[in-house]
């Protein structure tokens, strides 16, 4: 192993210049969101004749599969004006996108416990950071469900469950949101497993939270090996978990359509787009002075993640594409016909290839690039983009079909969530040290090489 070198205690120190810069930030957004909500108020249905030009050649395609789909009463539910259906969809949209950095910092700390991976050791702290958004995120995922409901989740309404324009493929599926009171009334079964998740995650952080602050205090390898349980049993609820939200908060949005690859698929966004986020935080603070205990062998090891799971997302990508191209199947097909034949959705679609596999592949392919700060700070915003951009294509078609816009309304929220989400990490980070000092593996993590 050679020699054992000591390792300082290190304390971030939340600057009141960088507070400042986030609430510069979270006001701007506001700003933009309120200029864009006003536009789309007064635009109507201006402004999106761009988006009917583009799509007329896929509205037979669209018509013919939605004509299986969508029951004859299917239209009037959707009584919101279009500007309050973007708002809501830009609300949950935004939303789920930060859960998912939020869980996937604790996933990251319980891959690093089970594995008994040492690399990691020194960066720990900042990923337990991120996952001090998830008691909020379940709140906001919560109140925003009930606001958005029955705009967004077309199964939400009781009428599509009665009478002679009953929807067949919704009433089939009604237990799995319903359970176990009658289809169409309250969906009991959904929002106990949305309170669910949300409570055993926050359960599981804090558990793995209560060993770090005890093993700052006590040098003892018990609370390592304790952690390490803990992580496995985290591993195996969140295998099962995130699949089933991706189910209920993604995909019954499309509530007619569905892919067996569609948990796998939103996992891999959440995952790299978590990685990506820890990548650059890792790097800025290593800029900022902190962090020693970091070198480029583990700024690598950061940036082979990335690209390594760019790569897998596009593999996830691809293949859930290619079943549903080659089948076929109008009522599975027209998923992707709504995103690649009109507007917006059609640019975001390749672009999000683009921005996702094409520029993270290309730019973090030599071993120089994933040990330079100054590129992962270049390729992890990209990443991050890339993913919103894929959340977006994911919910927001289903909702707004041919009236989806990406505009300040979209962009502001994403900037006040953006804005609030690194005031709560940056805050958790000042509340324990950076760096476990009394970590069994923090030896090993200081003489990583590759």
């Amino acid at each position: 192993m050679g020699h054992h070198i000591a390792v300082e205690a290190e304390q971030y120190v939340f600057k009141p210049e960088t507070k400042r810069k986030l609430f510069i930030l979270i006001g701007v957004g506001l700003v933009l969101f309120v200029l864009g909500l006003i536009m789309a108020m007064n635009s109507g249905h201006a402004g999106h004749s761009e988006g009917h030009a583009s799509s007329e050649i896929s509205t037979s395609l669209v018509a013919s599969a939605e004509a299986s789909a969508e029951p004859a009463a299917g239209e009037e539910h959707h009584g919101s004006p279009t500007w309050l259906k973007r708002l809501y969809t830009s609300l949950w949209m935004n939303n789920i996108y930060f859960v998912g950095l939020g869980i996937i910092g604790l996933f990251f700390v319980c891959i690093q416990y089970a594995a008994q991976a040492g690399w990691s050791s020194g960066m720990q702290r900042v990923a337990m950071a991120m996952g001090r958004w998830i008691p909020i995120a379940g709140i906001l995922t919560l109140v925003l469900w009930f606001l958005v409901k029955g705009d967004l989740f077309h199964w939400t309404h009781h009428d599509v469950y009665e009478g002679e324009t009953a929807d067949k493929i919704l009433t089939n599926k009604a237990p799995y949101f319903f359970w176990p009171l009658h289809a169409g009334s309250f969906p009991l079964f959904y929002v106990i497993r949305m309170v669910l998740f949300f409570g055993m995650w926050y359960m599981f952080f804090l558990a793995i939270k209560k060993r770090m602050v005890a093993e700052d205090l006590d040098s003892n390898t018990q609370h390592w090996y304790k952690s390490r349980s803990i992580s496995a049993w985290f591993l195996v609820f969140f295998a099962v978990s995130s699949s089933v939200a991706a189910w209920d908060w993604v995909m019954s949005i499309d509530a007619h359509w569905f892919s067996t690859m569609f948990g796998w698929y939103v996992f891999a966004s959440w995952w790299v787009t978590g990685l990506a986020f820890l990548a650059f935080a890792v790097a800025s603070l290593k800029n900022a002075g902190y962090l020693k205990v970091v070198n480029a062998n583990h700024l690598h090891d950061l940036g082979k993640f990335c690209f390594a799971f760019s790569i897998f997302w596009t593999y996830i990508w691809f293949s859930q594409f290619m079943l549903i191209y080659y089948a076929n199947i109008p009522e599975e097909t027209v998923y992707f016909i709504e995103r690649m034949r009109t507007s917006p959705y059609s640019w975001i679609f390749y672009t999000n290839l683009l921005l996702n596999f094409v520029l993270p592949f290309l730019l973090l392919m030599t071993r120089d690039a994933k040990r330079q700060i100054s590129m992962l700070r270049v390729v992890t915003p990209i990443i991050m983009i890339g993913h919103w951009f894929d959340f977006y294509n994911m919910i927001t078609p289903g909702v707004m079909k041919y009236e989806g816009a990406i505009g300040f309304l979209e962009i502001g929220l994403f900037m006040v969530f953006l804005g609030a989400f690194l005031l709560v990490v940056l805050n958790g980070l000042t509340k324990l040290p950076l760096i476990g000092k009394n970590h069994p593996m923090l030896q090993e993590s200081l003489h990583h090489h590759i």
